[in-house]
């Protein structure tokens, strides 16, 4: 008895760690989510902010360019792993600061790497429980998002239409795999990434005018009716948004290719 004693004892620690090390990693992305916002950090994340530093921020690129790269890697990386709003002013920020085309770079490996981290997070704590409990319904949405993995994948992150924490968190629910998820985030954010990329390295001329504009309001009315803003909406144009959609459609090319197919051999078997 003695034994069994010793055995029970044994076990629940174990089981302890077992809990721990799968709640853990949740329990810290929901704690670092909290402390940002409480702290409203995620409130310095606009244009007018960029705008209002932007000689330092040039300076500190200039006079520290490896430690630079690393800090902006490193915040958004947190941005995207907290699910934080202002992702895309990150990358248009990117741009401006590094160039379109190396600013693209780090963008898009900080961003797959923060979609990694949340997904395994999510997946670990999270995605069985959940798969479990939805049911038979639940299983049959996870096996054909499972089937068609990357070409959803690619759809979703190349249509601007859904939120990218969603499209970060779901996957993990329904089941796809880590490899799967790898490649179809880091291909299918490369064209809204340098897209916004592009944008940026454009928004010192942007800054400049409006500075100007806004001088000579104040020289005109004074400053109590002048107001410096910055719009990060206004850069995306309609034509923009279409030209993802329409790569979205092409990503799910293949999909509906195969489904026809399906239906064309099932229709050839019945004859």
């Amino acid at each position: 008895m003695s034994g069994n004693v010793a055995e029970a004892g044994t076990a629940r620690p174990s089981g302890v760690a077992a809990n721990l090390k799968r709640w853990a990693p949740l329990v810290i992305l929901l704690g670092g989510i909290a402390a940002v916002y409480a702290s409203g950090l995620h409130k310095y994340l606009s244009l007018e902010t960029v705008a209002d530093n932007r000689d330092a921020l040039m300076n500190f690129v200039a006079d520290n360019s490896v430690l630079a790269v690393g800090t902006y890697m490193l915040i958004y990386i947190a941005t995207v792993a907290f699910s934080l709003p202002g992702a895309a002013l990150l990358t248009i920020l990117g741009g401006f600061l590094f160039g379109w085309l190396l600013g693209g770079v780090y963008t898009v490996l900080a961003a797959t790497i923060g979609a990694i981290a949340i997904f395994l997070v999510v997946k670990t704590a999270l995605g069985d429980a959940l798969t479990k409990r939805a049911g038979p319904w639940m299983e049959k949405l996870s096996g054909g998002f499972q089937e068609n993995a990357f070409s959803y994948l690619l759809f979703l992150r190349l249509v601007p239409a859904f939120p990218f924490f969603v499209v970060n968190i779901a996957p993990a629910v329904a089941g796809v795999g880590l490899g799967t998820y790898a490649l179809a985030t880091l291909v299918g954010i490369i064209p809204g990434t340098f897209a916004f990329s592009v944008l940026g390295s454009g928004l010192d001329s942007i800054i400049t005018e409006q500075k100007n504009a806004h001088q000579s309001c104040i020289a005109e009315n004074g400053a109590a009716n002048c107001e410096f803003a910055l719009d990060a909406g206004a850069l995306v144009t309609p034509q923009l948004l279409a030209a993802f959609v329409a790569l979205g459609v092409v990503a799910l090319i293949p999909v509906v290719v195969k489904k026809l197919r399906a239906r064309k051999n099932a229709t050839s078997g019945e004859a």
